[in-house]
């Protein structure tokens, strides 16, 4: 697949950077903004929204969803969504195979964790992540992007490759997969895979073209004791070289770079923009 004439890639728009992209509008395909901050009727942040959108694409990335949450979806969450994806027509939406809801005891509402926790890849998983995923999707009258997890913990029972389970969630519901390429290079360093950029694309590998959608990236932390998918630095280069296999086996894909702690000066985030499009024409070209 050629390159498009422009620029691939999105960035995450983040308060900080609000008046140099609306000033400066640079070459941008899209931008990103987390869902859940524009849930309000109206205000400043839905109005700089609905101006950002003159320009560009919007790209709807919640984290709030609990799409894998046994105990169902939060209806009040689902109906704002429903309200702001009316409001701005975004490009895309989506949120994370993951759940943050528990059930407690009988008429009770029920806990949030107020994180991404991952979920079992198991046929019984599946089933109720396919189901929550059908009822956003019915209601937004749209397909959906699912993102993989980094995740610091599995399950015992695990019984599904991670692809094929998402790769069957695509098939069965019409979703798409938002492939977070940060999140298999973290995942693969924290299993002290032996050689890690293999590990993630193996991943890739496994994962039908067809089902991607979007694809992320970002930087990441190292502590003593794991690898913290923060969102807080530079894309890394065992990131780099996973993204440019993967445009290479995939296809031109919609790209955003997330930035969301330590944010950088906006010239140092729309510069990874263009080392995206720069890695991801140069994969094209050595594919074809």
């Amino acid at each position: 697949m050629p390159m498009p004439p422009h620029s691939l890639t999105g960035i995450g728009w983040r308060h900080e950077h609000e008046r140099a992209l609306l000033e400066g509008r640079p070459d941008l395909s899209f931008i990103e903004v987390h869902s859940e901050n524009f849930f309000a009727e109206g205000g400043a942040p839905l109005a700089l929204l609905h101006q950002a959108r003159q320009h560009y694409g919007v790209s709807l990335h919640g984290v709030g969803l609990s799409l894998g949450s046994a105990t169902g979806l939060d209806g009040w969450h689902l109906d704002r969504l429903a309200a702001l994806v009316q409001r701005i027509e975004p490009v895309r939406v989506s949120d994370h195979a993951c759940f943050a809801r528990a059930p407690r005891r009988s008429g009770q509402v029920p806990l949030h964790a107020s994180d991404l926790l991952p979920i079992a890849f198991t046929t019984d998983s599946l089933a109720i992540l396919a189901a929550n995923v059908e009822r956003v999707q019915d209601r937004l009258a749209r397909p959906i992007g699912v993102e993989n997890l980094s995740a610091y913990f599995g399950w015992a029972d695990d019984a599904l490759a991670e692809a094929e389970f998402f790769n069957q969630l695509a098939r069965r519901t019409g979703c798409w997969l938002l492939l977070d390429v940060n999140n298999l290079v973290v995942n693969a360093l924290n299993a002290n895979a032996a050689d890690p950029v293999a590990a993630a694309n193996a991943f890739v590998n496994a994962i039908d073209a067809c089902h991607v959608g979007e694809i992320h990236l970002a930087g990441y932390c190292e502590t003593a004791t794991l690898v913290i998918d923060d969102h807080g630095s530079r894309v890394h280069a065992p990131v780099w070289q996973v993204y440019a296999h993967a445009i290479s086996q995939l296809g031109a894909k919609p790209t955003l770079v997330e930035w969301d702690t330590a944010l950088p000066a906006f010239d140092v985030l729309l510069g990874e923009a263009r080392e995206a499009d720069r890695v991801a024409r140069a994969a094209l070209e050595i594919a074809a």
